[in-house]
């Protein structure tokens, strides 16, 4: 498989490195507007054949198509913020490759009722694009991640496996990852922090999606591997808009543990309007108040030697097998001084890079087909939960007591 990487910051070096490994990769071109960035990646790579490096702007639907086309590439991995998801999304699909994702396209508020009601939902702009992408004959697949990604694959294995009914999925995100020695440092991009942290969260209930307010709904979720309860509050989340589009659920719902300093950082920069992406005219220089704070806080990729704790990611079910209550989670977790000894990635960057991965190899071997706008919840389970355990990634399943702690 050839493949055309689009962005190579802590997500897209742990891709790089990952798939380094594999024999399917035939190549892997290593763009970024910063080619300087994608330069130093292939050399550290030390393999310029199968990892050439070239300056791309994401936001140049035309520049996609063009770069995909001279590299004869498979597949495009986009691995960038998720504002430059459409005009990647359209570069692969006017150059007739398939495309891959982390992250849907950007949501936009109801615009007189954002806390009760969804306006533009995530994902909602590619979903319009389905009929392109069948037409082509190629696939277009979403929220390929850790979350979303594996988690969705949690629970499509849980509903095929596990359970005769599923009423509940909830997606819990937490364990006691922690960057000593800094008053604010995101474990990833800060741009897409504010975004998914700062909107509406949407929540599925009893057959629709509704709005509530950022961090609402605080609830200590009970960690396993020893980390125990952990408050998480709810945050716009891309499994809340693709659970309910396979799995019958009666309610979906996805809470991150951001501790209650990091939330208040978050509430400070939306009040003095650090979170806007519209420019605003400084010294006669037009600059994005976000991009600012992008600038001044620590990139993530330098971050991972510092790094100290443990991330955990799961899928948290509710149902009936056999006609009694079940209750389980389905999760991986990462340590973060492992992650660096083991495979030199940040572990964020590993924990979310290493599921593109994943999936590109059951394209490639045509273990995961089709065509169409897909979701991971769409496609077997069973395959790619074989990989983790061929290459060693840990994941588990946790029986909980069924009633014992109760989705707020």
């Amino acid at each position: 498989m050839r493949i055309l990487l689009l962005g190579v910051g802590t997500v897209g070096e742990a891709i790089a490195r990952l798939g380094a490994d594999r024999d399917w990769c035939e190549q892997m071109v290593l763009a970024d507007v910063d080619a300087a960035r994608a330069g130093a990646l292939a050399d550290r790579l030390n393999d310029a054949e199968r990892f050439p490096a070239i300056a791309l702007d994401a936001s140049s639907t035309e520049a996609v198509t063009a770069a995909a086309r001279q590299h004869r590439v498979d597949l495009v991995m986009n691995a960038v913020d998720p504002r430059f998801v459409m005009p990647i999304f359209e570069g692969a699909l006017g150059a007739g490759v398939h495309y891959m994702d982390m992250a849907n396209s950007l949501s936009k508020p109801h615009p007189e009722r954002p806390y009760e009601l969804p306006g533009l939902k995530l994902g909602d702009e590619q979903f319009a694009r389905a009929d392109a992408w069948a037409a082509s004959g190629r696939m277009a697949l979403l929220g390929m991640g850790m979350d979303p990604g594996l988690t969705d694959v949690f629970a499509a294995h849980a509903a095929k496996h596990l359970y005769d009914e599923v009423d509940e999925v909830h997606i819990r995100d937490g364990g006691d990852l922690h960057i000593p020695g800094f008053a604010f440092a995101p474990v990833f991009s800060i741009w897409t922090t504010i975004e998914e942290c700062l909107n509406p969260p949407v929540v599925w209930q009893d057959g629709g999606w509704h709005t509530t307010e950022p961090f609402s709904a605080p609830e200590a979720f009970p960690f396993p591997e020893g980390i125990g309860p952990v408050e998480c509050v709810n945050v716009e989340h891309e499994e809340v808009l693709l659970v309910p589009r396979v799995i019958d659920a009666r309610r979906v719902t996805f809470k991150y543990a951001l501790g209650a300093d990091f939330i208040e950082k978050l509430k400070f920069l939306h009040d003095i309007g650090l979170d806007r992406t519209e420019k605003v005219r400084v010294r006669g220089v037009e600059v994005s108040p976000r991009d600012v704070v992008a600038a001044v806080v620590p990139d993530p990729i330098t971050m991972g030697d510092r790094m100290r704790g443990r991330a955990i990611v799961g899928t948290w079910v509710i149902g009936r097998k056999d006609g009694k209550p079940r209750e389980t989670f389905h999760y991986q977790m990462a340590d973060a001084e492992e992650t660096m000894a083991r495979y030199g990635s940040q572990v964020v960057g590993w924990q979310t890079g290493f599921n593109p991965v994943i999936a590109m190899e059951l394209i490639a071997t045509g273990a995961w087909s089709g065509s169409g706008v897909l979701i991971p919840e769409q496609l077997d389970p069973d395959p790619y939960l074989a990989l983790l355990d061929r290459y060693g990634i840990h994941h588990a399943v946790a029986e909980m007591v069924p009633g014992a702690h109760r989705p707020t």
